[in-house]
């Protein structure tokens, strides 16, 4: 097992600006790629146990964390060359991808358009769709609060908890919402409101490109997840073919978060075939 000390950092340049990684462990390397408002450091649990067996890459997504902060919009094959940008910097040809929410949407970009690069994908908490009319508006009308009251997190934060975190992780895991909240309160909010419009409100749908990926893939939602409810995140699994889906009990938007030992144990077993 590994420990935050062992972690080496990089800052590495890419399209959507320079973006920090940290790396641990050894041998056949898995990126993984947050939610919005989350920094690489969500899957901290998952690196002290791949390690063993897995160079372990964790992204800080482009406008969080260290990362460099967003100046524009962008699109998700932008972010799936940010991944072979970092691929190509670290001298790695070929990838596992374990992604939450945005990064789950990513990971099935980057396994569609970059198949000679992709090894196996865990993509989890999220979706193929388009953003729905009730989700733009929700977050179009969140982004303006924010702005006009001069940047107070409040609204974010309280929008974020509930959309992230369900029954059992606050009545259980206070470790886990006391996470959430600080890591949104942290956030450059003009950097992440150009993410969060270009992963909401202006998000396409993706189940067409979808059905042309052909690496192995498991797909994983929460029972308790109010932002992608299990129907939603079962249509992108049948989009892609020959996925496995796995529908989880007790977690929600950030399973790795509320449930590291259980998603250990699937991510481990999955890579392994």
């Amino acid at each position: 097992m590994t420990n935050p000390q062992t972690f080496i950092d990089h800052m590495i340049p890419t399209v959507l600006g320079t973006v920090r990684v940290r790396i641990t462990g050894s041998g056949a390397p898995i990126l993984c790629w947050p939610s919005l408002l989350m920094t690489g450091d969500m899957w901290i649990a998952q690196a002290e146990c791949l390690a063993e067996r897995h160079t372990v890459i964790m992204v800080d997504p482009p406008g969080h964390g260290r990362s460099q902060p967003l100046t524009a919009m962008f699109g998700f094959d932008d972010c799936a060359q940010c991944i072979v940008d970092i691929l190509d910097a670290l001298h790695i040809d070929v990838t596992h991808v374990l992604g939450n929410s945005w990064g789950g949407m990513i990971g099935g970009t980057f396994a569609a358009l970059h198949p000679d690069r992709i090894g196996r994908a865990v993509l989890m908490n999220c979706t193929g769709s388009a953003a729905g009319l009730g989700q733009r508006i929700e977050y179009g009308a969140l982004l303006r609060l924010a702005g006009l009251i001069g940047g107070f997190r409040g609204p974010l934060v309280r929008s974020a908890v509930k959309a992230f975190l369900g029954p059992t992780t606050f009545r259980t895991r206070p470790d886990v919402v006391d996470y959430v909240r600080a890591s949104v309160r942290s956030v450059d909010l003009s950097s992440v409101s150009f993410a969060i419009r270009s992963v909401v409100p202006a998000r396409v749908d993706q189940l067409e490109l979808l059905a042309t990926i052909s690496a192995p893939v498991l797909v994983v939602a929460g029972i308790e997840d109010a932002t992608f409810a299990v129907p939603e995140t079962r249509a992108m699994a049948n989009a892609i073919p020959g996925s496995t889906f796995q529908v989880l009990d007790g977690v929600a938007h950030l399973a790795a978060l509320e449930n590291p030992p259980l998603i250990n144990a699937l991510v481990a077993d999955f890579l392994t075939g």
